[in-house]
């Protein structure tokens, strides 16, 4: 049997996969088991943050494999204690606290703030007011936190303690705070729901909110962290200090890690044994981590990923077909005419690995990608919607 065959045999089916097998990648290019030569603008959904196998994070990676691969986190490790250091300096908050994924980050960001709240006003002030059309994680807890009814089906009971306000609307927000409401979560630019953009004066207003009523504001920035949006984090475009910061995918540079972060009142909040991760703080995850964050930190770098999306929006609003490009730094929607699955399978098949986001198509290229690469990456999109 081959890699497909195998896969459907014996993998649950819990992915609609494009026709492809890859094998090998350095950059933005990919390649399939047959040869086939690949423009990548996906990047393992905005994971490889430095492209395929990128040099420096590759030594990282290999010296530390090499050294010690994994520790129980009773003892002590200098890349994960390093790692943390960088990150609070790099952002002013105070402690983390490690996990794998995207979803662990936010399982414990919720219970931080659930637990602030029990401690300081009592086990009843517990709801977190998250908005419509968030993603926020497939598990349990974070499927129930996700603001889109597609997902609150099947796995029942879901966790209760939700509440959903619509995007850009501080009226509906206010309209769902009470004496229960203990946080509210939100993405500054909703990823997996479209690419949309909240508006400054919405997050601003929420932020203030947070500050008056001693309610905590979370930050999920899974998919627009580590210089995705042209900024270390995104919610730097909008001048607010968050309580909690969630981070996974780009910062591990392909290896599985999820972070959060939290401000100097919650520092202390946890104690040993109230959270916990066999794999969370892996050195060898750590040391690509340090690595990519080294790289990233850098104004000049932060200040390449912006020049480079405003380039690719440019370019994509001159194809035929393209309606509108929602944007911030190297995390792109773009609405098109033809329906973008079917686009998007296609493009695919004509040697672009693009994803989609709702009804849009979505670009989330290696933050390294060059002028040269976005250029055959919009030319094949061209192709691809003059076929259709």
């Amino acid at each position: 049997m081959n890699t497909k065959e195998k896969d459907l045999k014996y993998i649950m089916h819990t992915y609609g996969r494009y026709d492809v097998a890859l094998k090998s990648g350095k950059g933005a290019t990919a390649y399939d088991e047959d040869g086939k030569r690949y423009i990548d603008v996906s990047s393992g959904i905005g994971v490889n943050s430095l492209g395929y196998c990128d040099e420096g994070w590759v030594k990282a990676v290999s010296q530390q494999a090499g050294t010690i691969q994994h520790m129980s986190n009773y003892f002590y490790s200098s890349q994960a204690s390093d790692l943390a250091e960088k990150l609070c300096s790099l952002t002013g908050l105070a402690k983390i606290c490690f996990g794998n994924s995207g979803a662990e980050a936010n399982e414990c960001a919720i219970k931080i703030a659930r637990k602030y709240s029990f401690d300081k006003y009592g086990a009843e002030r517990n709801e977190i007011i998250t908005l419509k059309n968030s993603f926020h994680g497939r598990t349990v807890t974070t499927l129930s936190a996700t603001g889109q009814e597609v997902f609150h089906n099947f796995f029942f009971p879901f966790t209760r303690g939700f509440k959903y306000a619509e995007p850009n609307n501080l009226d509906d927000v206010k309209n769902n705070i009470d004496e229960k409401t203990c946080a509210i979560m939100l993405e500054v630019v909703q990823g997996e729901g479209g690419v949309n953009i909240l508006d400054k004066d919405f997050v601003k207003g929420i932020a203030d909110i947070c500050s008056q009523s001693d309610i905590l504001l979370i930050i999920d920035e899974v998919q627009t962290g580590v210089g995705r949006t042209g900024k270390l984090f995104a919610y730097e475009h909008y001048g607010v200090n968050p309580d909690l910061v969630t981070v996974a995918k780009g910062i591990g540079g392909g290896l599985p890690i999820g972070i959060c972060m939290c401000g100097e009142k919650l520092k202390d909040v946890m104690s040993p044994s109230t959270h916990g991760t066999t794999f969370g703080a892996n050195p060898v995850v750590c040391a690509g981590a340090n690595y990519v964050l080294g790289r990233v930190s850098d104004e000049t770098f932060l200040s390449e990923v912006e020049k480079k999306g405003a380039y690719l929006e440019e370019m994509l609003l001159k194809i035929d077909g393209v309606k509108n490009v929602r944007r911030l730094g190297l995390m792109v929607g773009i609405e098109i005419e033809n329906d973008a699955h079917d686009t998007a399978a296609k493009c695919v098949a004509n040697g672009l690995l693009i994803i989609t986001a709702k009804d849009l198509l979505r670009m989330l290229p290696p933050l390294t990608i060059t002028t040269a690469e976005l250029d055959e990456a919009v030319n094949i999109l061209e192709k691809t919607l003059k076929e259709n």
